[in-house]
């Protein structure tokens, strides 16, 4: 199964380690569902996760953060799209279309729409109850 995962799934999931967006992150770490990145994904979650404000969590997110770009599955991006208000999101709809993820795993769900071609935009709760 192909997930791409949106940068709060991972920021959650170092703030609440025993949480759902945790158990999400390292089933992805695990290699136990397929984790989908582009190069814009990973800059992003660089970025976001070695911001100031989150310096409590630079362990954690630089070890989670490694453990993801091992195991995922790096996609190439063929084109730019523009539906999300927020730039950003775009960033994640193109690398799910590009990997033909089954889901987008997001905690913003109203910066996407439900689906983007065949990927499903569920939260990390909905996506485990699938399991």
């Amino acid at each position: 199964m192909r997930v791409v995962l949106d940068t709060n799934i991972l920021v959650s999931a170092c703030w609440k380690p025993a949480g759902l967006e945790s158990h999400v992150a390292h089933l992805a770490a695990s290699g136990t569902i397929i984790a989908c990145v582009s190069s814009d994904i990973l800059a992003e979650y660089r970025d976001v996760l070695s911001r100031p404000k989150l310096s409590a969590l630079h362990l954690p997110a630089s070890e989670l953060l490694a453990s993801l770009e091992r195991a995922a599955l790096h996609v190439e991006v063929s084109g730019r799209i523009a539906v999300s208000g927020d730039d950003d999101d775009n960033r994640f709809l193109e690398c799910a279309e590009a990997a033909k993820a089954d889901y987008l795993i997001t905690g913003n769900l109203r910066h996407y729409p439900a689906e983007w071609g065949r990927t499903r935009i569920v939260n990390a709760r909905t996506f485990l109850s699938l399991q």
